[in-house]
């Protein structure tokens, strides 16, 4: 059930329809468009939405598709069901002309059953009929007329009326050039047709000296069309061959439809098939324009829209080069009726039928303008209250029409019903129209209705938060620079805006003052109270995020050095293993050397002076090895040095493999400045630089911070040096921020203009920035004005203990105006 009637004017659909339209290429498809309907079968929507891809395919990767001659001829075959009657020529080339594409499209088809399945099972149901093509072929030319070889009756007619006519062309021109030398007629004037005759103009003085017929005068008179008399059988012949010519022609088109009238019941699927394609072309070129997908899809009555736009906006905004929000909303079992609240002209309307719109061209067939991530379901009936719907005939009011629609909405829908209804329970007194809307709100909510509701009604808000299966969105506004931000956040409800918006405006203060004072500080504080859950929640998500995006930093950081740390140890390995390669070679080549120094003694006798030689040689030999030896030894040197600089570039050191061997415990020592020490709690190793009777200052790399002793333990040098890089690598990332951050601050903010609430939260977040970055002196600049600003800015100044002194600026360079503020050092 759709309702009201007119629910695609109210929702925009009525502008899809013309979109669609704009795209066919004949009424053929745009028939196919006017049927088209809102939905509840999930066959028909998903065989709809299937086509439609297969076609955005074809138009993206395959530009030979024929798109030429969509005519619709289904009325001229149908009236030649009766017997003696024909087509006319223009219609015998319509037929001619669509035939051949619609055996074009068949033939763009085939071999593409695995791209274009669905496409191709419309398609494959299509009968052409190649001999009507052909008999079409031999009547029909290329310029859309009979030809002469249509028959070989016509093509003697037409050839004798050429000759007729080349024959009186020539005499015509005869008698011309007499009548032109006998001065009858102007030296200038040319044969002339009049009523498919040959005449020659002439005089209206001279028109009694040539024998013939007049047919014409000129508007003033002065000039006569005469056929003259000799050529007037001449031309008689030729009407009488013309007419000839134009039975014959009846003849071959009556022969033809008699041929062609059994196979019309044939021929007709074929031009449903041709309006197929149009439509289905149609919301393809749509869709790629508005760069909608068909989304994921269950039979369930559910909505979830990702990244969703209002198709009209996104042309209309695309064309004028503006950006448009996305929308995202859900509507499931948990929560099923969305109740959307916040200022005026904050885009709950556009919310609303951007929801509406989606889910009705989604259950026509269409696909929308959606992120992939979304998935739609299917209701059965769908209603909509937006707009003014009073009526004089019907003696209904605004307030009235809005009941009676809520009065069919509570009557009809169901589990399976979406309803969308825009400034719920307006039109009436607030408090009596607020209570009204709570309990319809409540019945259709019994119901399981599903649905998205505006309001500005704070009971239906209340309502809602207490409500299992509503739910609260809030649209968006910057209250700082008053504008809308037209972004649903659901969760929570929103600000009217009402007193900013008057302020904004310009309304006179008195009247705000008094507007406060009549509806109470409570409920102003309850809209204040809004606006800082929703100030305090950006504040949050933006902290959250920062810290998710500085711990992936975190991770490649750690993931980089765990890299090079393998690198190394791999290095060392390679090192190690060549180097006691090299020195067995150097002990095999000693080992060689002492034994054939031994040998060359045994068998010289052990000759003193060949043994002195020997000795000589070999200690040579020992010399040169040991020359072999330091320089491998040097290089060795080399290349651990080289390590330990690439590991002292890293500014944090990394823990060393456990050793093997034993180490012995060193005596626990009494806590002192200098010394080592693990705090108890968190595991973390520093060093102490102060004391005091049961206190230590401790340096946690840069950072220091002040314990009690009773929280501390002494630790000794080899300890510390394995567990110092844990907070080495802490410290970095640390590092790396405060520096960025220093980069980026400036020593100087301006909070003029701002309300009390927001200057003080900006104070705030500025000097908690000024601490991290260590500056020595800031500057506030808040102005004079009343001196409350000033006031509740230095309250706050006063307790930060870091802050060692502030003072007014110099007169010269803005006095009370300016706050200079400076740190502890």
């Amino acid at each position: 059930m759709i309702y009201p009637k007119n629910f695609e004017e109210k929702i925009g659909f009525k502008q899809i329809r013309e979109y669609l339209k704009s795209n066919c290429l004949s009424k053929l498809g745009e028939e196919l468009v006017d049927k088209m309907s809102f939905s509840s079968s999930h066959r028909y929507i998903e065989r709809s939405l299937q086509e439609t891809e297969e076609f955005m395919t074809i138009l993206t990767e395959d530009s030979e598709f024929p798109t030429s001659y969509f005519y619709d001829v289904r009325e001229s075959l149908n009236r030649i069901r009766v017997d003696g009657t024909i087509l006319e020529v223009h219609e015998l080339i319509e037929l001619k002309r669509s035939l051949e594409s619609i055996g074009a499209i068949t033939r763009f088809f085939n071999d593409k059953e695995d791209k274009y399945p669905n496409l191709i099972n419309k398609a494959g149901k299509v009968k052409v009929y190649p001999f009507i093509i052909n008999r079409l072929e031999g009547i029909v030319s290329k310029h859309g007329t009979i030809k002469d070889t249509a028959s070989v009756e016509l093509g003697n007619i037409r050839r004798a009326i050429i000759n007729k006519k080349s024959s009186i062309s020539r005499r015509m021109q005869d008698l011309l050039q007499r009548a032109q030398k006998d001065g009858w007629a102007d030296q200038d004037s040319s044969i002339s047709i009049r009523d498919g005759r040959m005449v020659i103009p002439v005089p209206s003085s001279h028109k009694r000296k040539i024998q013939g017929i007049v047919h014409d005068e000129s508007a003033t008179g002065k000039t006569s069309y005469i056929e003259p008399s000799e050529i007037v059988e001449t031309n008689n012949d030729i009407k009488e061959l013309e007419h000839n010519e134009k039975r014959e022609i009846i003849k071959i088109i009556l022969a033809f439809c008699s041929d062609l009238r059994p196979y019309i019941d044939d021929i007709i699927p074929s031009y449903n098939f041709l309006a197929f394609i149009d439509f289905v072309r149609s919301k393809a070129l749509l869709s790629l324009k508005l760069e909608a997908i068909a989304p994921e899809f269950t039979k369930e009555p559910t909505c979830n829209i990702i990244r969703g736009f209002h198709p009209l906006l996104f042309l209309k905004h695309r064309q004028e080069n503006k950006i448009i929000i996305p929308l995202d909303v859900e509507i499931n079992d948990d929560n099923r009726i969305v109740l959307i609240s916040g200022p005026n002209a904050g885009g709950k309307s556009v919310c609303l039928k951007t929801i509406g719109l989606i889910q009705y061209m989604f259950q026509s067939g269409m696909p929308v303008p959606v992120s992939e991530q979304s998935k739609l379901g299917i209701f059965s009936d769908i209603f909509i209250d937006i707009g003014d719907e009073q009526s004089l005939e019907n003696d209904l009011s605004t307030y009235s029409s809005h009941l009676l629609n809520m009065k069919n909405f509570v009557k009809s829908s169901g589990k399976d019903s979406i309803v969308l209804i825009d400034e719920f329970g307006t039109g009436t007194e607030p408090m009596l129209g607020g209570a009204i809307a709570e309990a319809i709100l409540h019945k259709l909510n019994k119901k399981k209705v599903r649905g998205v509701i505006t309001t500005h009604y704070t009971n239906l808000k209340h309502y809602a938060e207490s409500t299992e299966g509503i739910i609260n969105g809030a649209m968006l506004y910057d209250s700082q620079n008053m504008k809308p931000l037209f972004e649903l956040r659901l969760g929570k409800p929103g600000s009217s805006f009402a007193f900013e918006i008057a302020k904004k405006i310009g309304l006179p203060t008195d009247i705000i003052e008094d507007a406060t004072d009549k509806i109470g500080k409570d409920h102003i504080n309850f809209d204040k109270n809004l606006k800082d859950i929703a100030r305090d929640k950006r504040y949050w998500e933006n902290k959250r995020r920062k810290i998710h995006d500085n711990e992936k930093k975190l991770d490649r950081v750690l993931e980089k050095y765990d890299q090079e740390l393998k690198e190394t140890n791999a290095l060392r390995k390679e090192i190690i293993q060549k180097a006691k390669q090299e020195a067995e070679d150097i002990l095999k080549s000693a080992n060689k050397s002492i034994e054939n120094t031994i040998r060359v003694i045994k068998e010289n006798n052990a000759d003193k002076e060949k043994t002195r030689l020997e000795r000589k040689k070999f200690a040579e030999t020992k010399e040169q090895i040991l020359k072999i030896e330091n320089k491998e030894d040097e290089r060795i040197q080399r290349k651990i040095r080289k390590l330990k600089e690439r590991e002292e570039k890293r500014k944090f050191k990394r823990p060393k493999e456990e050793k093997e061997n034993i180490s012995i415990p060193e005596e626990k020592k009494e806590i002192a400045v200098g010394c080592n020490i693990r705090i108890k709690k968190s595991g973390n190793v520093g060093e102490v630089i102060e004391l005091t009777n049961n206190t230590a200052v401790i340096a946690l790399g840069n950072l220091r911070t002040t314990l009690p002793i009773k929280q501390i333990e002494w630790i000794s040098k080899n300890q510390a040096k394995k567990e110092t890089p844990v907070v080495a690598k802490l410290n970095l990332d640390l590092q790396e921020r405060v520096y960025k951050k220093k980069l980026q601050f400036k020593d100087r903010i301006d909070v003029r203009g701002m309300r009390a609430n927001e200057a003080l939260q900006t104070v705030m977040d500025f000097i908690d920035e000024a601490i991290m970055v260590d500056a020595n002196e800031v500057r506030i600049l808040h102005g004079t004005g009343t001196g409350i600003l000033r006031q509740l800015i230095r309250e706050f100044l006063n307790s930060v203990p870091s802050i060692r002194n502030f003072k007014d600026e110099k007169i010269q360079m803005g006095g009370a105006g300016i706050t200079v503020v400076e740190f502890e050092r």
